[in-house]
């Protein structure tokens, strides 16, 4: 067998080791200039075409599969290339190699590009009209029998794909997801840094324990009994920039909340922080608007701006949730007065009280697709979730009513709530009857249930290649804490001002109090949120100590930078894991970053978080209760 290696013809001069700015698809396919610079290769699998045919070329990557010891097909980054196993007699070690080798073994291989016999080529392939004749090979690593294969008819767990997290990063899928990602945040720091003159500052990971939002991951010291605390954001960190004058500043941070994960959550994850001074909530609108616009891929639609907003109060009359997929109907309808002197018990009590009413959402098809065991659902999620009653309608195809209610409403009602909900026969009707804040988180929670329901059996109610970008302001400043209704708690953080209309509440009626804050939803899911600051102390003081009850002492370092001549400022921070996972269509966060947690939290390839011994806990003066089988 001949073999030797091509050290790569290709010059080092300055033009081509410039980075390589491309288009979406061709980032994907390897058609940037400089792939294989600084490499014994000669060219990336896929930058492969008819024009290349003639030319000697040397490729390095992974055998992919083999077609009946005739062919190879080779993969590396950029996507595939087949290779032609040489049948001569003169070649019979190289074939006899490369025949015994296992798939996704290590090879290097050069060869002459030839065109594919007619009738032969394969239309589907970026390379399907060329091959690869091998005239020499050389066996950089051979590989060990997988748990998988690296194919993506291949169906493999969860568990096992974040086991073997280094397999499963070479398929395809997962190679188009991270380098979207990659393509996306070199946009968007074009955009702030070259256009808008932002500074990228990069702010600690270990800091201190703070009030307010959600549960922190303590760090021990080697000094007794103090911690840090891995920042949830950079929050504090970006408003003590701008009382340092930097004016506008981002980050592509890590942040961290120990938390359990969810399909589009995990402890560790990624947002673009944004802040800049002298800036009110239209600016940072716009300003993001902007930068989701210059960072969409080129493949997609492009996206429209303004984007629609909703206030809060509205996006909760109308879908029941604060963060609504606008891509269908199915809208809540207030339908009291309809209903009003129904002498039936639960309706009758919502709509004599000042505060009750009688909710209703109309599910187009309903009747048809959703049978008794989703009924059954509805009523128990509403019975168990958010102790309502639920009634269901099944509007029969012969115009007659399917329901309890049925007997109790006169024909002038049932017309008069068709009406209201422009419903028709084959429809199903759900309402619920009560307090505002708990008959509508129920209908939302239930018209998203009804929409995954009925595209699971085959109807079209949401456009999956649809993007509908959506602004909700206007939240309130503080809510009822669960446990203890009496004290109020941030909607959103501790820092965020109260709405201009509202401040003067603030000191004598703050539950009524609108905030300067507002989120960005993306298909139902908030993709961002951010503020106005407050950016005077004395009102963060007040805001802190008399209404949320917190310790100020923890938060000096803060009050004092308010006190010394703060701008007015406000800001936001971007998921950027929800945001690539909503572009590329994933289920999960998780398919888009490249070493993720599992459900649990835990890193499933590594074992962490892992047992320390005693002995390497004692320098940092902490003590653990072990379980049994540590002992």
């Amino acid at each position: 067998m001949h073999v030797r290696v091509t050290k790569n013809p290709v010059s080092f001069t300055k033009h081509r080791i410039t980075r390589c700015i491309s288009t979406h698809s061709r980032l994907f396919y390897g058609a940037c200039t400089g792939h294989s610079s600084f490499s014994p290769r000669t060219h990336a699998c896929a930058e492969l075409s008819s024009k290349h045919v003639g030319e000697e070329v040397t490729l390095c990557g992974w055998i992919q599969y083999r077609r009946h010891d005739l062919f190879v097909i080779l993969r590396d980054f950029s996507g595939l290339a087949q290779l032609l196993i040489p049948q001569d007699e003169s070649l019979v070690d190289l074939k006899n190699t490369l025949c015994g080798l296992t798939l996704e073994t290590v090879i290097k291989v050069t060869g002459k590009v030839i065109h594919r016999p007619p009738g032969q080529a394969n239309k589907e392939m970026p390379t399907g009209e060329i091959e690869v004749s091998i005239g020499s090979l050389e066996v950089l690593n051979v590989c060990r029998k997988l748990p998988f294969e690296i194919k993506d008819f291949v169906k493999k767990s969860e568990s096992l794909r974040m086991q073997y997290r280094y397999l499963d990063l070479r398929s395809p899928q997962m190679q188009s997801n991270l380098r979207l990602r990659s393509q996306l945040v070199m946009k968007m720091r074009e955009y702030l840094c070259n256009i808008h003159g932002f500074i990228d500052v990069e702010t600690p990971t270990l800091f201190k324990r703070t009030p307010g939002g959600a549960k922190e991951f303590l760090v021990p010291s080697r000094e007794p009994g103090r911690f840090y605390s891995l920042p949830q954001s950079p929050q504090q960190f970006k408003q003590l920039l701008m009382v340092a004058g930097l004016d506008r500043y981002f980050q592509v941070a890590r942040c961290y909340r120990d938390e359990g994960s969810k399909p589009d959550r995990q402890p560790e994850f990624t947002q673009v922080d944004i802040e800049m001074s002298f800036v009110d909530q239209t600016g940072i609108l716009t300003l993001v608007e902007g930068l989701i616009q210059h960072c969409w891929p080129e493949k997609m639609s492009p996206v429209s701006v303004p984007f629609p907003s909703l206030t809060y109060s509205e996006a909760m009359r109308q879908y029941g949730v604060d963060k609504p997929d606008t891509r269908f109907g199915m809208k809540l309808v207030d339908v009291s007065e309809a209903l009003y002197g129904i002498e039936v018990g639960f309706l009758r009590e919502a709509v004599s009280h000042p505060e009750g009413c009688v909710q209703a959402i109309c599910v187009p098809g309903g009747a048809k697709h959703l049978k008794n065991k989703d009924l059954e659902s509805f009523k128990q999620t509403a019975q168990t979730q958010f102790n309502q009653e639920l009634s269901v309608v099944v509007l029969k195809e012969d115009g007659s009513w399917k329901s309890p209610l049925s007997k109790h409403l006169p024909d002038s009602v049932k017309h008069q709530l068709l009406q209201k909900l422009q419903a028709e026969a084959g429809d199903l009707l759900l309402l619920a009857a009560g307090a505002a804040e708990g008959v509508r988180p129920l209908l939302g929670k239930l018209r998203l249930q009804c929409a995954e329901l009925l595209e699971a059996r085959g109807v079209a109610v949401r456009d999956p290649s649809a993007f509908h970008f959506l602004w909700v302001v206007d939240f309130p400043l503080f809510l009822p804490k669960e446990d203890d209704p009496d004290q109020l708690e941030s909607a959103h953080h501790p820092f965020t001002a109260p709405h201009p209309e509202d401040a003067h509440l603030l000191y004598a009626q703050p539950h009524k109090v609108r905030s300067q804050h507002y989120d960005l939803v993306l298909n139902g899911c908030e993709i961002g949120g951010g503020s106005i600051r407050m950016h005077r102390a004395s009102m963060q003081q007040y805001v802190l100590e008399k209404v949320l009850k917190e310790d100020t002492s923890l938060l000096s370092h803060l009050m004092e930078a308010l006190d010394s001549g703060a701008p007015p400022h406000g800001g936001i921070a971007l998921g950027l894991d929800r945001l690539v996972a909503i572009i590329v269509g994933a289920p999960s966060i998780r398919d888009v970053i490249a070493f993720p947690k599992s459900f649990r939290g835990h890193d499933l390839m590594s074992g962490a978080p892992d047992f320390v011994s005693e002995e390497e806990l004692r320098p940092y003066h902490v003590t653990v209760n072990w379980p049994a089988e540590h002992q």
